[in-house]
């Protein structure tokens, strides 16, 4: 057990009968090569790609939590504006590049299964990787047209 944390991507991919065929999105979903006879592509209505994961990065859990849900931690579905991951970039950078600066802008939280708190490598490889991850996905996603994101925790 332990404090797992996710960053979804949820695209709106539903097709309605007033959209041009240009316009629509083919959507088919493959087992083994074969079709899936119980997904009907024309009921699909998102998208949704895991498209980074944490474990016991609790300094970037307290930040989503605090920043983007109202501080209300009960492992629910936390909505992520763009311009939050942009923020939460620059933070890690600014901690990554000026250490004394951790307890202020990205504090550690504890919690049962939450890891540790100390401002240790561990810490600091949690920043690295969340600049890795943030950067890659707000390139690959220049605005948020068809596309938001979430954050989950489970513990």
């Amino acid at each position: 057990m332990g404090l797992d944390m996710y960053l979804y991507k949820k695209t709106y991919v539903q097709n309605w009968d007033y959209m041009k065929p240009e316009q629509r999105h083919e959507i088919t979903v493959k087992f083994a090569g074969e079709t899936r006879k119980d997904i009907k592509p024309e009921r699909i209505g998102y998208i949704i790609e895991q498209v980074a994961y944490w474990r016991k990065a609790n300094q970037i859990h307290k930040w989503f939590v605090d920043t983007c849900g109202k501080g209300i931690d009960e492992c629910q579905e936390i909505y992520v504006c763009r311009e939050e991951l942009q923020t939460l970039l620059e933070l890690c950078q600014t901690v990554i590049e000026s250490p004394d600066k951790a307890a202020d802008l990205l504090p550690s939280e504890g919690g049962f299964f939450f890891g540790s708190t100390d401002y240790d490598d561990s810490y600091f490889t949690d920043l690295k990787d969340t600049v890795a991850m943030l950067t890659g996905i707000l390139k690959e996603h220049p605005n948020e047209t068809g596309a938001s994101f979430y954050y989950q925790a489970s513990w």
